[in-house]
């Protein structure tokens, strides 16, 4: 997470995640969802929030699921149902569940294919936000797997290469691997130049963003430093063609056709429906799980002691600050903007629900 959008220390209330969590719970429970279902939901947000992942966590997306569920457009009692299986492969209907609620159950498909097989990969259409691949990435690594995740379609937000429309959502990807002593590798990245969440906390401190993250609505790439615009579209990473915009654009269309194409509902900006992608690789089926281990310590503490450039303190792997995070939140608490736990207090009492914040 760049130092811009973190929340600025005068603005931090600290929470215990055990208090978060039970809010979270609380509310989703508030929502129809059951016990099994809030507990999931929650796990994730929190999850992330733990991570420093926070575009994914309560502050960004709780009041977003709310409105949906109150709205009516999310099923808060989803029902996943296989529309096509093999021993190693599976295609699921979401019964427009949140992504955050059925996704977790797809990737643990997949896992336990894996387990009986060596690889297992599953896809779903009809849910809604995934709330995060690398939290369902997570979850092979936590196995001894190699967990990979994709999501993407439904939203029309980044525009292609030379485009003046858009095609694709962030369109993001996830991989994750275990290690024994090192915090695990996790990369999880949009296909964006930085994620449309991120667009949303920076509008929420009031900072500016960086040339090159987005495009004017005719699509030409906005190159210098500007606020937050009222209209605006994503450009793929990398920015310009110049600069590789290119691979960002490949890497969308990927996500696409494996989230959408392949799901069967059709390519994403035609259908208008989204899909996940969901896949576990054995390690045992490949090499030794130990060694592997060993190895990937070996790896990302080579990586970790890497000379830094002039002006960096240090050189980081992905998934790295994010172990780090994990423990001194677990420890110390998450910081919140003063505004999200006000948030937490108004929605407590508008829904009914005692909240003990912080």
């Amino acid at each position: 997470m760049l130092e811009r959008f973190k929340v600025p220390e005068k603005d931090r209330v600290y929470v215990r995640q055990e208090r978060v969590r039970a809010a979270t719970e609380a509310i989703f429970r508030k929502m129809g969802l059951d016990d099994a279902g809030a507990r999931q939901c929650t796990d994730v947000l929190i999850t992330n929030d733990l991570r420093a992942v926070e575009t994914h966590g309560v502050s960004n997306m709780l009041r977003q699921y709310v409105k949906r569920y109150g709205d009516g457009s999310q099923n808060p009692r989803p029902r996943v149902r296989k529309v096509r299986e093999t021993s190693t492969t599976a295609t699921l209907d979401g019964d427009n569940g949140l992504g955050i609620h059925v996704g977790p159950g797809a990737m643990r498909l997949a896992i336990s294919k894996a387990k009986e097989h060596g690889i297992g990969a599953v896809t779903m259409f009809n849910s809604g936000h995934l709330g995060g691949c690398g939290y369902h990435a997570m979850l092979g690594a936590q196995q001894d797997m190699i967990g990979l995740c994709m999501t993407g379609g439904g939203g029309a937000s980044m525009v292609p290469t030379f485009a003046a429309e858009p095609r694709f959502g962030t369109n993001p990807v996830a991989w994750a691997a275990p290690a024994r002593k090192q915090p695990p590798f996790l990369f999880d990245v949009a296909s964006t130049q930085i994620a449309n969440n991120k667009i949303g906390l920076a509008r929420r401190l009031g900072v500016n963003l960086e040339p090159g993250w987005i495009a004017k609505p005719d699509g030409s790439p906005v190159l210098e430093e500007v606020p937050v615009p009222e209209k605006y579209y994503m450009l793929p990473f990398g920015g310009t063609r110049e600069n590789g915009s290119h691979k960002g654009y490949g890497s969308a269309a990927v996500v696409d056709i494996m989230c959408c194409t392949l799901s069967g509902v059709g390519p994403g900006f035609i259908s208008k429906k989204g899909g996940h992608f969901f896949c576990a690789f054995r390690i045992d089926a490949f090499t030794d799980p130990e060694k592997f281990k060993d190895d990937m310590d070996e790896f990302l503490d080579g990586l970790a002691k890497t000379k830094p450039a002039p002006g960096h303190d240090r050189v980081i792997y992905p998934g790295l600050t994010e172990g780090e995070e994990t423990a001194k939140r677990t420890r110390d608490g998450i910081p919140y903007h003063h505004e999200v736990v006000d948030w937490f207090k108004s929605i407590g009492a508008e829904l009914g629900i005692p909240i003990q914040m912080p």
